[in-house]
């Protein structure tokens, strides 16, 4: 109780609707230029290095850096403000808060529906391919259409490709796309809750530090979902638009946090803001993490012929996953 009494003594003495109003409006520009900066340099990258023969390999490098960015953004940033927010004095104070952990229980059922909606949509598309090969009609073809199937078949030969690797491929690059709008929804869900905590804080001594924190804390998470998008190969207005949605969204909450305060007058330190910061935190934790070790560090490491076929490769690759997760981890000191 005496916690209580000393948190709430400190917080009276930073509030300051006049400045942290000025430092919001700064910070509403900063996030969304470092958000840009961020979802937007891995994705030039790797069109930059489209067609050259390192190509490749430098996706791959840029995902497993993203996949870095990402896990540790759900077990160093999301979960441990969700376990912090339920634990706080106000709520776990009271039933049924106290008697349970709601904040692993939610977090894994986060991790649950990811795999859920994984399962579904793959084998959408690949019921989707089966059905299109087995039951496709079959066209009647002049002479001439024959001769140039033949060649186009001998040529596939030649290069050593088949149908089958063709849809395989296919199927490998949908998965990708599934990957990074999953992952996006989950970043989305995160975005949310900073913004809107933020536009309805009064305390300019917590929004002061968080203005540069959340700066970079942007770069980095962007360059996590830039990695991701950048791989999956989508045409230029998707990727346009999945950039501009993520560089909004943590603005946007800000502007939705102030106006729930100026409309509503609603303490984000109050108990129902806290119950509500630590279930949709825990719960986009989950989807994170689910996506950073399935999706996204598992199918690299382990399914992936271009890192088995090359040992160097591998050892890049971990290095830079030790590097996004290493980066992302030491902003925790600030955010």
């Amino acid at each position: 109780m005496a916690a209580c009494v000393l948190d709430t003594a400190r917080a009276l003495a930073c509030r300051d609707g006049k400045a942290a109003a000025h430092l919001k409006f700064i910070s509403i520009w900063v996030i969304f230029f470092t958000s840009v900066v961020g979802i937007s340099s891995p994705v030039l990258l790797a069109r930059y290095f489209h067609g050259k023969p390192l190509y490749d390999k430098a996706v791959l490098l840029i995902k497993c850096f993203a996949a870095g960015v990402i896990l540790s953004t759900s077990l160093v940033h999301v979960l441990p403000e969700a376990f912090t927010a339920i634990s706080d004095c106000q709520v776990a104070s009271h039933h049924p808060w106290k008697d349970f952990p709601f904040s692993g229980l939610v977090t894994m059922v986060g991790a649950l529906l990811a795999l859920l909606v994984d399962i579904t949509a793959s084998s959408h598309v690949e019921q989707s391919h089966s059905h299109a090969d087995h039951y496709s009609p079959v066209p009647a073809l002049t002479q001439e259409e024959l001769m140039e199937r033949k060649k186009s078949a001998e040529s596939r030969c030649e290069s050593g490709t088949s149908e089958e690797e063709r849809v395989a491929a296919e199927l490998v690059r949908q998965k990708q796309r599934l990957v990074s709008q999953v992952l996006e929804i989950g970043i989305i869900f995160h975005s949310v809750i900073i913004g809107v905590t933020m536009g309805m804080s009064q305390n300019q001594c917590t929004i002061r530090p968080l203005v540069a924190a959340l700066a970079f804390h942007q770069i980095f998470e962007g360059m996590g979902l830039g990695g991701c998008i950048a791989q999956a190969g989508f045409g230029f207005a998707t990727t346009a638009y999945m950039c501009f949605m993520f560089s909004v969204t943590t603005p946007m909450g800000i502007v939705m946090g102030m106006i729930i305060f100026s409309v509503t007058g609603y303490d984000d330190s109050s108990k129902n803001a806290l119950i509500m910061e630590g279930l949709l935190g825990s719960f986009s934790s989950g989807i994170l993490i689910y996506m950073a070790l399935v999706d996204l560090i598992a199918v690299d490491f382990f399914h992936n012929k271009m890192m088995s076929s090359s040992p160097w490769l591998k050892k890049a690759s971990y290095i830079a996953l030790t590097l996004g997760s290493t980066a992302m981890s030491i902003l925790a000191l600030w955010a």
